[in-house]
């Protein structure tokens, strides 16, 4: 039987890509706050370095392009430096190009499954080892409306974050007997770097709002709940699962 606090995650480790900004950033600061030692991945050093001088809790940076499948490997090694083999791998690095289908570039094509699908594999990989010997481990990889929607100029994200919901469920039959569970998020609409020319327009923001039954867009804090339970405990028996944080805009 577990005990009273659920939710406790003092002294895990985790690791979390994209967190220089947006929901990346509100998982590493949630965890951060929550007693968990965190590493940032991603690309802007400065932006990284701004976020660890002000976030509550025990945190170190990592400045690398999770895009570049060839140094995939070095920034796994590297990411165990600071804290020792992570308890948690938070994937959260990903990239919309938002081009036409008939304009779509093999560049822009590889950047985004290299960066949605390839990185949040091959760190996974890399890291399930050290997981495996502590016999206990949290993946959590961030699935999006369009792992199951499509919308316009979206081809190559929509196709990453398919894969995204279908590898889910596959690291968790290759490793839950192992104590490492897999899960994703797939958010709805909310104000970050990767939605701002969503946001641009604000009809378009109204009518997104408009198609949720709460009747507004997501705010990064609504994501802290449902970043803690798959974390935690409280999720022990739940796995290979994605859970859309939209406010119900896919319930209508």
């Amino acid at each position: 039987m577990l005990g009273s606090n659920l939710f406790d995650l003092t002294g895990k480790i985790a690791v979390v890509t994209g967190g220089s900004s947006g929901l990346g950033q509100g998982a590493a600061s949630v965890l951060a706050a929550n007693g968990v030692q965190v590493l940032v991945i991603a690309r802007r050093e400065d932006k990284l370095n701004e976020w660890s001088q002000s976030a509550k809790g025990e945190t170190a940076v990592l400045a690398a392009d999770l895009s570049d499948r060839s140094a995939l490997a070095n920034i796994a090694a590297e990411a165990v430096r600071p804290f020792g083999t992570p308890d948690i791998l938070i994937n959260a690095a990903g990239i919309n190009t938002r081009q036409p289908a008939d304009e779509m570039t093999d560049a822009h094509w590889d950047l985004t499954q290299n960066l949605n699908v390839a990185a949040p594999f091959f760190l996974a990989k890399a890291m399930v080892p050290g997981m495996r010997a502590k016999g206990w481990g949290r993946i959590i990889n961030f699935a999006s409306l369009q792992s199951r929607r499509a919308f316009a100029n979206g081809i190559s994200y929509g196709a990453s974050k398919g894969a995204v919901e279908q590898m889910t469920r596959a690291m968790a039959e290759a490793w839950s007997r192992d104590g490492i569970t897999a899960n994703a998020i797939a958010p709805g609409f909310f104000r970050t770097e990767l939605t701002a020319q969503v946001f641009a327009d604000p009809e378009l923001s109204k009518r997104n709002a408009a198609q949720t039954c709460i009747g507004r867009n997501g705010e990064v804090y609504d994501m802290d709940g449902p970043m803690m339970f798959f974390c935690s405990d409280a999720s022990n028996y739940v796995t290979g699962q994605t859970l859309f944080v939209d406010g119900g805009y896919t319930a209508k």
